[in-house]
């Protein structure tokens, strides 16, 4: 079995130190992009570990001409820590859990549950959604971590964001697709939360809360872009009564035996 060289083990488990300031702005615009996460090798190491479970676990065939447009937007594979060993350590890092604990101002983390989401070139928009609309979490304390694993000029398709749009009601009820595309981008039009496009360096890494509004361009080229995600919750996080089938869903295949109004604890779920 491959070995996790010991200068990225070092790199997965050291402190990110977020100053006031990013706590604060994470706060107020409920995203932040943070340079430098990590470094070359890690990012590397990781990129080809990924990159051959996604092969593996990739059921997916159909041309991509002939995707809905969700299909389009990206290959998508779930929890793939319980898969593979290698990535299990890069969703556990303690790095990123740190991170994501210091921005909600929570006093640990869980995992909700990771995913791949490489997009192909080729490949379509990621709408305009919100993702806590699939959850069934009692409280907003919930952060993703989108981690590129190349550098991701605009070209490739790289996460944007309405600044502050956390605070918008309306369209917190829409399924990821056409629909949230153009009923949540009429709105966004006419308020003053700024939309933010920008690349990604080699090992930048954003974290964005569950409620933010936020999307992705097409690919323009003929390199995949691919991104690792791990979703984190506050440790203390109760599920909630599902308030659609979504939610239904999520609570069978992520947090399976948890109980409405009580913290999620089960063994998908660990305290990281």
């Amino acid at each position: 079995m491959i070995k996790i060289p010991s200068s990225v083990k070092e790199t997965l488990s050291k402190p990110y130190l977020l100053t006031k300031e990013q706590i604060q702005f994470y706060q107020q615009n409920r995203f932040i992009k943070l340079k430098q996460v990590f470094d070359e090798p890690t990012i590397t190491f990781f990129n080809d570990a990924i990159s051959q479970r996604v092969s593996l676990m990739n059921k997916e065939n159909t041309p991509i001409e002939q995707r809905t447009t969700y299909g389009k937007a990206f290959l998508q594979l779930f929890n793939l820590w319980k898969e593979d060993e290698l990535v299990k350590e890069f969703v556990f890092s303690k790095r990123l859990a740190q991170i994501a604990s210091d921005l909600m101002n929570t006093s640990g983390v869980r995992i909700y549950h990771d995913q791949a989401l490489f997009k192909e070139g080729g490949g379509g928009i990621t709408p305009w959604h919100a993702d806590q609309y699939y959850w069934p979490l009692e409280t907003d304390k919930t952060v993703t971590a989108w981690i590129p694993l190349q550098a991701t000029p605009l070209e490739l398709g790289p996460l944007e964001f309405s600044a502050g749009s956390h605070q918008i009601v309306e369209g917190r009820d829409l399924e990821i697709g056409d629909e949230s595309e153009r009923l949540i981008q009429q709105k966004l039009k006419v308020t003053n939360f700024n939309h933010v496009i920008e690349a990604f360096d080699l090992g930048e890494v954003s974290f964005h809360s569950g409620w933010v509004f936020h999307r992705a361009g097409a690919n323009t080229t003929n390199q995949m872009r691919k991104v690792m995600t791990v979703i984190y919750m506050d440790k203390d996080m109760v599920l909630k009564n599902p308030e659609n089938k979504n939610q239904i869903n999520d609570w069978n295949t992520w947090c399976p035996g948890a109980k409405i109004g009580e913290v999620i604890d089960t063994p998908l779920n660990p305290v990281i």
